[in-house]
């Protein structure tokens, strides 16, 4: 049985040639210090890797029951969570191989940071590691809006919030996330996308590309204080060490990523039979525009920090501070690409994970009772123009208010400041009646239009003030909107 497997394994290699592509790859010589106990230091990437190899693999299962429509995907997780054999278990482990493979990542980084890897001539490797890790963060996001809850929902709408601050691009930012001027089909469409095809496209591209660069610069050496790294010797010390002392990564080091990655592999499974799967809680609900939806746990520092920040310095905090934040970590291998990279020789490096780890720990605690959510859209903290309440009644007055109060700025604009979701409202006097108003808020769109029924969310005292309100928004000396009546026959 053997051999008639190995004359079938020899025939397909003849034609294919994966020896002559793989053998060499398995036998790259590595320093020895690698595959020794400092080895153990290297096992986070393979782990890495065994991770997303879970999630391909469990994330195909759940694509074929999983149904991308607002009608639907609700209902489809539910059956995956208690009708379909083990799809609740095929959910959990999607889900915490996802998050084992931000900490994994996150930690490899971390790894190779602390022992200057990422020096000489290794920056471009580092480089794309910081890509790779925005890929990961990218596939987290995406996968919490397909579950396509209340805070799948809202997590949307806020994330189109923070898009809609960037200058000049801004609105088409929103319209390329959402699909459309509302979130629904085209929004759960594009992320589905996003998560299934577009992410996981650049994630394994990009994976391709630094498992190409690793086999092409080598496996770093442990960092010893005595070999600083100077690059105009490195390359030729390097390959003479690796010639003299080398071994071949399909060993020792092998071992190690294949243990440590078991074990990572044990746990994970562990805790999706213990834990089971996360979400859905319930069907999302557009008119709720008081909702306070909860990120997942790797954006949770950022929630926190905007909850513990003062209005004003949300767009720095939404805007400038993760692109500083990439920047910096793409600089990182071009500001300091030589010198020592023991870590018992670089204080400043250790104190910078030390200090940015306790900082994420304190705010990612902080972020699970944070309070803030931000405003659906910046359009809800413009005034209501003075000239459109300059000889209001106080009814008109107070419904201008509760136009505020209900954020309905975020959908309506009022001369021209103001959401694109619906229509301009600055002459809506002229083209509604009262009575078609007040069936327009209470009813919303007929056939489950753009806009949602608000019947439930208004008082009588709200709706007759708003109503009033959006009466007068017509040109001055022009009447409200009336009925048309067909004069009978003469």
């Amino acid at each position: 049985m053997l051999k008639w497997l190995t004359q079938i394994g020899g025939w397909v290699d003849h034609r294919l040639g994966l020896g002559a592509f793989l053998v060499p790859m398995l036998e790259h010589p590595i320093p020895r210090g690698a595959a020794g106990p400092m080895g153990w230091w290297y096992v986070f990437g393979s782990a890495s890797m065994t991770l997303l190899a879970i999630q391909i693999l469990t994330g195909i299962g759940l694509s074929l029951v999983y149904v991308p429509a607002p009608d639907q995907a609700f209902e489809s997780l539910e059956y995956l969570n208690y009708e379909q054999p083990m799809g609740w278990f095929l959910r959990a482990l999607h889900y915490y191989a996802g998050s084992a493979m931000v900490v994994m990542v996150l930690v490899h980084m971390t790894q190779v940071f602390l022992h200057g890897s990422y020096k000489y001539p290794r920056e471009l490797t580092w480089v794309v590691g910081v890509f790779l890790l925005l890929c990961t963060l990218g596939m987290f996001f995406s996968g919490q809006i397909l579950r396509w809850d209340p805070d799948a929902y809202w997590g949307l709408a806020v994330a189109g919030s923070m898009a809609g601050r960037v200058p000049v691009a801004g609105p088409w930012i929103v319209q390329l996330l959402h699909g459309g001027a509302v979130i629904g089909g085209s929004s759960l469409s594009r992320f589905f996308a996003l998560h299934v095809f577009i992410i996981p496209g650049a994630l394994m591209s990009l994976l391709v590309v630094h498992l190409w660069l690793v086999l092409r610069c080598g496996v770093s050496a442990p960092p010893n204080a005595q070999q600083p790294v100077d690059p105009r010797t490195y390359d030729a010390d390097y390959h003479t060490e690796l010639h003299r002392t080398g071994v071949p990564f399909f060993g020792d080091a092998v071992v190690k990523d294949a243990c440590f990655s078991a074990l990572v592999v044990i746990v994970v499974v562990a805790l999706a039979a213990i834990m089971g799967p996360k979400g859905p809680s319930e069907l999302p609900d557009p008119t709720l525009g008081g909702a306070n939806p909860r990120p997942e746990w790797p954006f949770l520092w950022l929630f926190a920090l905007l909850s513990m920040s003062p209005p004003a310095a949300e767009t720095f905090i939404i805007l400038v501070l993760p692109v500083l934040l990439i920047g910096l970590l793409l600089l990182v291998p071009f500001i300091s690409n030589r010198g020592q990279r023991a870590p018992s020789q670089r204080p400043v490096a250790v104190l910078i994970v030390v200090i940015s780890y306790t900082v994420l720990g304190v705010l990612t605690y902080e972020g699970y009772s944070a309070p803030w959510s931000p405003a659906m859209n910046a359009w809800s903290g413009d005034p209501v123009p003075v000239s459109m309440v300059k000889q209001s009644s106080p009814l008109q007055l107070q419904g201008s208010l509760v136009f505020q109060n209900k954020n309905c700025r975020n959908c309506h604009a009022l001369a021209g400041v103001g959401g694109r979701r619906g229509p301009d409202l600055s002459t809506i006097g002229t083209r509604l009646t009262r009575d078609q108003l007040i069936d327009q808020i209470s009813n919303g769109t007929p056939g489950g239009g753009n806009m949602p029924a608000y019947g439930q969310q208004m008082g009588p005292h709200e709706m007759t003030a708003v109503v009033d309100f959006l009466v007068s928004l017509r040109p001055a000396g022009q009447p409200p909107a009336r009925v048309a009546t067909v004069d009978p026959p003469q």
